[in-house]
């Protein structure tokens, strides 16, 4: 029995280790911008309101047009489902928010279906094989950046992060953050979709 106790111990100390460790990759790869011309800008979808981006989703949509009228791709790849509205999508509210601001309809690509960031990346990698589309600059909050390059790098894609403009969080509130996303990583890399 004690035994037992000593290696569930063991096992419980590997993976502290494990997820503190990716919860420190994601850290540092949360304030890198790698933008460079792409073939695409694939922006992560976040919560809409009734037709209108939340302050996140706005300002992920705003750093994505930034970098498309800096000439770095020539499409913008929208992601998101409907997370529960009956009415509008993540990606259909970010394809109506770049078009006011001049974006060609002929130039957005919209994935409707996504329920989660696995489920978007890997409609998202599929619709760019599709299209020959082959590298990515990635757009969404900087601690998501390293799960989602990791998720389309599985599908063979050469891709790029540049974390959206943010204030730190600082603290404890952002640390949980990397946290999180270390496990949902790690959750994703046992076959868990998350």
């Amino acid at each position: 029995m004690r035994r037992l106790l000593w290696a569930c111990l063991a096992v419980l100390l590997l993976c502290c280790v494990w997820v503190a460790g990716v919860a420190r990759q994601i850290k540092a790869q949360s304030t890198i911008d790698e933008a460079r011309p792409a073939d695409v800008i694939i922006v992560l979808g976040a919560a809409e309101y009734r037709g209108r981006p939340s302050p996140v989703l706005e300002a992920r949509l705003n750093h994505a047009l930034f970098l498309y009228l800096k000439g770095l791709a020539p499409l913008i790849l929208t992601t998101g489902g409907a997370g529960g509205d009956p009415v509008y999508t993540e990606s259909e509210v970010g394809r109506a928010y770049l078009s006011r601001r001049g974006v060609p309809s002929e130039s957005i690509l919209v994935e409707i279906e996504g329920e989660s960031t696995a489920h978007s990346t890997t409609a998202a990698a599929e619709m760019m094989r599709r299209r020959g589309l082959r590298s990515c600059i990635v757009v969404s909050d900087g601690y998501h950046i390293f799960r989602v390059k990791k998720m389309l790098e599985f599908r063979g894609l050469e891709v790029y992060g540049s974390p959206r403009p943010s204030l730190p969080k600082g603290g404890w509130p952002e640390y949980w953050l990397y946290v999180k996303q270390a496990l949902a990583f790690t959750a994703w890399r046992m076959g868990v979709n998350a």
